[in-house]
């Protein structure tokens, strides 16, 4: 996977991989936290700059919802979009309301080439919405 897209294979790199796929919409910290597990001698810099080529030769995706800190997923190229929680701030993918790709076409494109929607519903997930109707 990594030679495929020009990267070399390094131990973290594929640790990052790992952590993201374990773990989806995870916040740097929380990759850190993964990739210190298995590699303890780590450097912070070197997951940053995993985490950075890893989206940008397109493994990983990086979204950032209004108010969050940047968030990684391995699950790219799908045009999906995500549902956050307002009260705990958990992330779920939520695929293409309208069919394949149906959001792409913009009422108005203004001369742009579009090739990707982003779209993020908000509301509260099922735990958050019980514990507000209960109180």
């Amino acid at each position: 996977m990594l030679r495929g897209v020009g990267l070399r294979v390094t131990r973290p790199r594929v640790a990052v991989l790992i952590a993201t796929h374990d773990q989806p919409h995870a916040d740097t910290g929380s990759v850190l936290g993964s990739v210190r597990a298995g590699l303890p001698d780590v450097s912070q810099q070197t997951v940053y700059d995993a985490l950075h080529a890893l989206t940008t030769a397109g493994l990983l995706r990086r979204i950032q919802p209004s108010g969050s800190v940047a968030r990684y997923e391995t699950r790219v190229g799908d045009n999906h979009h995500h549902v956050v929680c307002r009260s705990c701030g958990v992330i779920a993918d939520v695929d293409c309301a309208v069919g394949e790709a149906a959001c792409l076409s913009a009422s108005d494109d203004h001369g742009f080439s579009i090739d990707e929607a982003e779209v993020t519903y908000w509301g509260l997930c099922p735990e958050c919405s019980t514990t507000a109707n209960s109180s």
